[in-house]
């Protein structure tokens, strides 16, 4: 049976069509087997004879299709099923020629239906993928033009329940926008003015303004639909490997074949086992399952760049994490609100201050003055204070930001900059010293230090139970690279739950920190595994699979995490859909920025791994086994079609549920020994 499914430009086939055809070659060929199973003898010899035309045209319309795929490099099994056709028809076993004739139509209608099924994802990507926008064209007035003429600065109008067409900076104070098909995310979101919605968002508010950040072609949603696509046109090795086995196993078949017919004398033992021979699973089975892993993959917002990268992420045995941004949160978050006796004096609480360096901090670019603002808007939306008028702000690089309010001069930055009185050290002398993964940003009113405003990394809710379930898959070695201080990188470590730490490091010596960990446990690996290693090695090369041996896996959101991303053999990128810098050097994007996603990813390329062998050999044996069987004669030609067809859409069907989720039966809980009071702390060199 011949691979269908794609055109030889790499674009995906319409299935409806060919799948309706089949269907009505099916219920003709049904038709015409029933007709000749009743008819008297006077019309049997013509229903019979029209079934060997339709056999001949079956093997003639297979030839043409087998040398088309030859010319394209994909050697299959077709012959398998050309010679059992011919073999039926020539010792007179019809109705298992009608029966052959039926699997072959029927296969390719599974097969059709198992890809479409398996691709519905990326089709459903691509159906949802906006065709218009409306371009502001004058006050109030706008145009309705086609999503590629877009091009970066337009004023967009995007109507409540339509797509956000292109990457756009929100020009209204507040939008709410569903960014369940970019991210995964199932609960809308807040966006403000000012930041950025990732085309592909669906407004759930009302009527919003929105400024071109990008085109059409290069906004996020195009990107995740390339990628998409990219990774399912792609061919991983162990697809590879199930098309490499095919010419052993027509060798295989025919040898079966031709021993029981040389031994018992009967050339209808030759038609018996080859009727049985024709292994669908080895031609659809693995494509399905990895095509269904990687729609499974996009569903929960982790996008593959090819299905090689599937098969790998099933064998992680170490992975690496940076900390800031990703065991982090992206900024840092505010702890706490210090005050100097200058502020007591004057009346302002904790709050209050905070509010006033939040709305100064807004005209800032800094990234501590996000953490800043978002702290202050949490108490603004509490509805105790009011927001402040500000006005001639500034940023003055390097110091801090400067602005009026209610009369009054403002500063928010460095000490030294906020304080013209007195300095700040002297204002704050009475308040604790900071610690070393602590800092700070300082208020000043008139030139006088009234306090600051005191920030940390925080881990993100769910790195502890993202760390103890990829230590419950078996993942033997996790580790945190970052180029912060070994006091800061032990805390955030602790919370965590890592034990090994490398701390102080430049970005080169991450990827040589990566480098030397591969190495060093590929030689661990080899002085474990002895004998049986090399056995197993052996056998892998014999069918093709190269030894994955220590498979590496380091996971960053950063521009700084490209290098290392780029030298681990697997590179995960953690991005909230505004920014690209570190996905172009991985091989996986989590778009929804959600570090539970890891371990995610590797249990469903696990389950996908297991589902495709599972149908694959398991449809294999079940074939040679009922072929040896069929070889002593106890398996008439009828039945052993049958069984063939039987075997043929159980592997398709096991396939089928790698796309399926599943309940997570194991426990992502991290134990109370996760964190080790002696954890390995190792800076830089």
């Amino acid at each position: 049976m011949r691979r269908m499914g794609r055109s030889g430009d790499g674009r995906t086939r319409r299935m409806p069509a060919r799948s309706r055809g089949n269907v009505i070659a099916l219920m003709s060929l049904g038709i015409l087997g029933l007709v000749a199973g009743v008819m008297w003898d006077p019309m049997r010899t013509t229903a019979v004879a029209l079934l060997v035309a339709i056999s001949i045209a079956t093997v003639l319309v297979s030839v043409w299709g087998m040398v088309h795929d030859i010319r394209r490099g994909h050697v299959g099994v077709d012959v398998l099923a050309i010679v059992a056709l011919m073999s039926t028809v020539v010792v007179r076993e019809y109705w298992a020629s009608w029966i052959v004739v039926v699997m072959i139509f029927s296969g390719r209608a599974i097969e059709e239906y198992a890809q479409s099924r398996a691709q519905r994802n990326l089709a459903a990507l691509v159906d949802a993928a906006p065709s218009q926008a409306h371009r502001f064209s004058g006050p109030d007035e706008w145009e309705t033009i086609p999503v590629d003429a877009v091009r970066v600065g337009d004023m967009l109008l995007v109507k409540p329940g339509e797509t956000v067409p292109v990457d756009a900076v929100v020009c209204e104070t507040t939008a709410t926008v569903d960014m369940s098909m970019i991210t995964g995310e199932p609960l809308p979101v807040d966006v403000r003015k000012g930041e950025t919605i990732a085309s592909g968002g669906v407004n759930t508010g009302v009527a919003i303004t929105v400024k071109a950040v990008a085109e059409s072609r290069d906004s996020q949603y195009q990107k995740i639909v390339d990628l998409v696509r990219s990774a399912q046109d792609s061919r991983p090795e162990a697809v590879r490997t199930a098309d490499m086995l095919s010419v052993p196993f027509t060798v295989v078949s025919f040898a079966i074949a031709f021993l029981a017919w040389s031994v018992s004398g009967d050339a209808l033992r030759f038609a018996q086992v080859l009727v049985i021979a024709t292994p669908c699973p080895l031609l659809i089975a693995a494509p399905v399952a990895f095509m269904g892993g990687t729609g499974r993959l996009a569903r929960n917002g982790i996008v593959i760049k090819a299905q090689d990268v599937l098969e790998d992420l099933g064998s992680v045995s170490h992975v690496f994490f940076d900390k800031t941004g990703t065991l982090t949160v992206k900024r840092p978050q505010v702890s706490r609100v210090e005050l100097s006796a200058h502020a007591r004096e004057s009346g302002i609480d904790a709050d209050e201050l905070l509010v006033i360096a939040g709305m100064v901090e807004s005209y800032s670019s800094h990234v501590l003055a996000k953490g800043v603002e978002s702290a202050a808007r949490d108490v603004l939306a509490t509805g105790s204070y009011t927001a402040p008028h500000i006005e001639d702000a500034q940023e003055i690089m390097g110091s801090g930001v400067e602005a009026r309010m209610d009369g009054h001069l403002v500063r928010v930055g460095r000490a030294s900059f906020v304080s013209a009185s007195e300095p700040a050290s002297r204002a704050l002398e009475q308040l604790p010293d900071l610690t070393s993964y602590e800092m700070a940003t300082y208020v000043g009113l008139d030139g006088i230090t009234m306090g600051r405003v005191v920030l940390r990394d925080v881990a993100r809710s769910d790195s502890r139970s993202a760390i103890a379930g990829l230590r419950d898959m078996g993942v033997p070695r996790i580790t945190m690279l970052t180029g912060d201080n070994a006091i800061s990188a032990a805390a955030i470590a602790g919370e965590v739950g890592i034990r090994d730490v490398r701390a102080g490091l430049l970005p080169q010596d991450k990827v040589e920190a990566v480098r030397q960990a591969r190495d060093d446990d590929s030689d661990r690996v080899g002085e474990h595994e002895g004998a049986r290693g090399l056995v197993r090695g052996a056998l892998r090369r014999m069918v093709g699979l190269k030894d994955p041996g220590v498979v590496t896996m380091m996971v960053g959101d950063g521009v700084n995490d490209a290098p290392v991303l780029a030298a681990a053999n697997i590179g995960v990128a953690m991005t909230d859909g505004s920014s690209n810098a570190a996905s172009q050097s991985a091989q996986v994007v989590i778009m929804n920025d959600d570090i539970a996603m890891v371990p995610k990813a590797i249990d469903i390329a696990r389950q996908t791994r297991r589902v495709m062998r599972q149908a694959v050999y398991g449809g294999l044996a079940a074939a040679v086994l009922c072929m040896v069987v069929a070889g002593f004669g106890f398996i008439p030609a009828v039945w052993g079609a049958i069984i063939q067809e039987v075997i043929d859409v159980t592997s398709i069907l096991w396939a089928l549920t790698s796309i399926a989720d599943r309940r997570d039966e194991r426990s992502m809980a991290s134990s109370s020994d996760d964190a080790s009071p002696d954890m390995e702390i190792e800076p830089a060199a």
